[in-house]
């Protein structure tokens, strides 16, 4: 019975052990990009996080130019005492290119010697034209002041219709 017992014990620490080992690891490696809006317009800026990026790094995509991941937070953070700069993550910004066509796209991340690709990372949406809204011509056409004319000569009419029936009931 004792046999068993310590059989068990051992066996939930070797798991134990087994289980934190990546974890260790993986603040060497870049990990989980993250790009935020995950949708997009030309010209927005999309914010990319790279966790496992201690010294920070570079990203790369066809929707914009390559831009510096830096370091984020001080002190040791989820480091423990093995020391280091930042917490293991990094932060950068890029502008999408005005010209990026729509549809998703990828980032790739180089960064502590390592290279990772995230596909289909984020999407860009084809932009809109706002603010015109029917003023790009340059005044009323004949047609509309036709139609703008026939409705103000009607309100008159059933205004003045209105205003004599009702003068009318007041004389009875």
């Amino acid at each position: 019975m004792r046999n068993t017992r310590a059989l068990a014990v051992a066996g939930a620490a070797v798991a134990a052990l087994g289980l934190s080992a990546p974890a260790a690891i993986a603040w060497e490696t870049p990990s989980n990009i993250t790009a935020l809006p995950s949708v997009i317009a030309p010209g927005g800026q999309l914010t990319i996080t790279v966790d496992g990026c201690r010294g920070g790094g570079t990203a790369t995509s066809n929707a914009f130019s390559p831009t510096r991941l830096s370091p984020v937070g001080g002190g040791k953070g989820n480091e423990g005492d093995r020391g280091g700069a930042g917490n293991g993550t990094a932060r950068g910004t890029a502008v999408i290119n005005s010209d990026a066509r729509p549809g998703p796209y990828d980032i790739t991340v180089d960064c502590n010697g390592r290279r990772m690709t995230k596909p289909q990372a984020f999407t860009v949406i084809g932009g809109v034209r706002g603010g015109l809204g029917g003023s790009t011509t340059t005044g009323a056409t004949p047609t509309d002041v036709a139609i703008g004319g026939g409705l103000v000569a009607a309100a008159v009419v059933g205004g003045g219709v209105f205003w004599m029936r009702r003068r009318a009931e007041r004389r009875i």
